[in-house]
């Protein structure tokens, strides 16, 4: 029968199991418990060697429970985004993101098991199985972020999520459309979506936003539109208006006297009733979605003669285009409602004449189009 004696030490004690192997056993310095290393060795001289590393790293404040990292991944995951301030449709697209790209691979373990080769293959299974490269990035800085706070709530040591550049990918360069082209699609669509088009154009308003606007944002007599809110919609179907993300998606956006006539021909045609009426409607009267307008998009953007290649987002990429002529880098980003933080610091201070003559040169260069009243 093997020897079990144990052998004590100055520091914990090692003893031989009924296997062969050998054991180290130390007093836990929290709780004074008895505990036994996390794994077993091969020789006597292994185990003593571990415990050596034990006691170095109590005495210099670096050793961590090992069961710290034993909480459940899943419960995990499920309290970090409960307890994450997001919007409606953010927390909803977060849910979606750990539940179909996460919790397949690490649901069933416990934070200890996330490991930075696991992830590495992971990202790598996830790119290989044709997920797209924006989602992938997604989950990616999701994942991170939740380990993030569990080394913050010292339940793991170390982020595992450093897979160097897997935080972010090149985005394509979008297509800039003509001032003809963007004139092309624009009399290609419906009626009731013609000034749709060329507001996304000429003053770079999100689909979101545009579908937000009601009668009383829209001042004819100072040629502006007022960004107070946005369009969002669930996977269930629901639509909500919310603010925008910070300070600087607030603005009045002037659009050119020669869009006058198309937004005065509009709201007299096809807009809502009363001061709140959306400015935007449905083919049928209701609320304008992305799912009701995406089928007169395609039709009208072939019409036109544009490749399948372009979205309605490429408008307000066009238009920040054509405006940046002449426009500084302040008055530009504060024409788009730019949302993040440092842009807020640095573009704050944009007046309305700028604007304007921002919205003017636009008009401009609608005159200027082939059959245009410049030409």
């Amino acid at each position: 029968m093997a020897n079990r004696k144990g052998i004590r030490r100055r520091f914990g004690s090692v003893r031989q199991l009924k296997s062969g192997r050998w054991q180290a056993r130390y007093r836990d310095p929290a709780t004074g418990q008895l505990r036994s290393a996390e794994q077993t060795y091969a020789t006597k001289t292994d185990a003593e060697v571990a415990l050596t590393h034990l006691e170095a790293d109590i005495s210099r404040g670096q050793w961590d429970d090992p069961d710290k990292g034993a909480v459940p991944f899943s419960d995990f995951a499920d309290a970090w985004l409960r307890d994450r301030k997001l919007a409606d449709r953010s927390r909803e697209r977060n849910e979606a993101v750990i539940r179909l790209h996460i919790k397949p691979t690490f649901g069933a373990g416990t934070l200890a098991d996330v490991t930075t080769s696991r992830v590495r293959a992971w990202r790598g299974n996830l790119l290989a199985a044709g997920v797209g490269e924006p989602t992938v990035v997604k989950a990616y800085q999701i994942l991170r972020a939740m380990m993030s706070t569990a080394v913050d709530d010292e339940l793991i040591r170390r982020n595992p999520c450093r897979v160097k550049g897997a935080d972010r990918y090149d985005v394509p360069e979008r297509p800039v459309l003509t001032v003809p082209e963007v004139y092309a699609v624009a009399e290609a669509i419906a009626p009731r979506y013609r000034l749709l088009v060329l507001l996304a154009a000429f003053t770079t308003l999100r689909f979101g936003e545009l579908a937000s606007l009601r009668r009383r944002d829209v001042d004819l007599a100072g040629r502006v539109v007022l960004v107070q809110r946005a369009q969002a919609e669930m996977q269930d179907g629901r639509l909500f208006d919310k603010a925008p993300k910070s300070a600087a998606g607030v603005r009045p956006v002037a659009f050119p006297d020669e869009l006058l006539a198309d937004v005065t021909e509009h709201l007299e045609r096809y807009a809502g009733a009363g001061r709140d009426g959306h400015v935007f409607l449905g083919p049928q009267g209701g609320r304008l979605r992305r799912s009701n307008f995406r089928h007169d998009w395609i039709k009208a953007r072939t019409k036109a003669g544009l490749s399948g290649g372009v979205h309605f987002h490429d408008l307000r990429h066009t238009g920040n285009t054509l405006a940046a002529a002449g426009a500084s880098t302040r008055e530009l980003m504060t024409r788009m409602g730019h949302s993040t933080a440092r842009a807020a610091l640095i573009y704050q201070h944009m007046t309305a004449d700028r604007d304007r003559a921002i919205a003017d040169r636009l008009g401009a260069m609608i005159r200027e189009r082939p059959g245009g009243a410049g030409s």
